[in-house]
């Protein structure tokens, strides 16, 4: 298995995903610069890492999303390539299409910095299958932009299709329907505000993220 993780001017949790892919899958995790114009050869799982690409001067994950590394990224997720959007991960996804809506300011306009419950939605996908559906479990947040925005007719395909993996368990951000992790079509691509990496030991005040890796051990073995 070889897992890369994106890294932009910026990320700040991209040595963390690394850590947690390697410690818990025994993957080969390689860290690819935005500037490479392909990811390497043979990668069973691509993660973007949170952090603030290019400073969020200009809209969250906007410029991050027009890297030269994205384009080999959104092939390979349209593939069916495992991809792991996490915080401003997740924001990039939604600005290079691979995933619908969008992540605006926090209502209350307010940096948000703790743990908070989820709910299990969705428990037949590659990075949720370790889980029970309906299962509450505790994950940190980290953003000042993790409003997620979407029209009604998306939130409802969204509802209807089983592409929401994780809502809050109360309320956080003012994310529509509470909404905290999405997926795409084929439920190859997840992004999500939640920090799964900083929540896979017990020393880490809990180790509820471990199962999202031990999830895809499963799916790529």
């Amino acid at each position: 298995m070889k897992a890369a993780v994106i890294q932009f001017p910026g990320s700040n949790c991209d040595r963390d995903m690394a850590v947690a892919i390697s410690s818990i899958t025994g993957a080969e995790t390689l860290l690819v610069w935005h500037g490479d114009s392909s990811l390497p050869d043979g990668v069973d799982l691509i993660a973007i890492p949170g952090g603030f690409s290019y400073g969020d001067y200009l809209r969250s994950g906007a410029m991050a999303a027009r890297s030269p590394i994205m384009q080999d990224v959104v092939a390979a997720a349209n593939r069916g390539v495992p991809t792991l959007g996490v915080c401003n991960g997740f924001q990039i996804l939604t600005e290079a299409g691979l995933l619908p809506g969008a992540l605006m300011r926090n209502a209350g306009i307010n940096f948000i910095c703790r743990n908070v419950p989820l709910n299990v939605e969705n428990n037949s996908t590659p990075f949720t299958s370790q889980y029970k559906k309906g299962e509450q479990v505790m994950f940190p947040v980290a953003h000042h932009d993790g409003n997620y925005f979407a029209d009604d007719a998306t939130l409802d395909m969204l509802e209807n299709d089983g592409r929401i993996a994780f809502r809050y368990g109360e309320y956080v951000n003012g994310s529509a329907r509470n909404i905290a992790g999405i997926l795409n079509e084929k439920g190859n691509v997840l992004g999500m505000m939640p920090h799964p990496e900083r929540m896979i030991e017990t020393m880490h005040g809990g180790s509820d993220g471990r199962r999202l890796f031990e999830g895809l051990i499963a799916a790529l073995a």
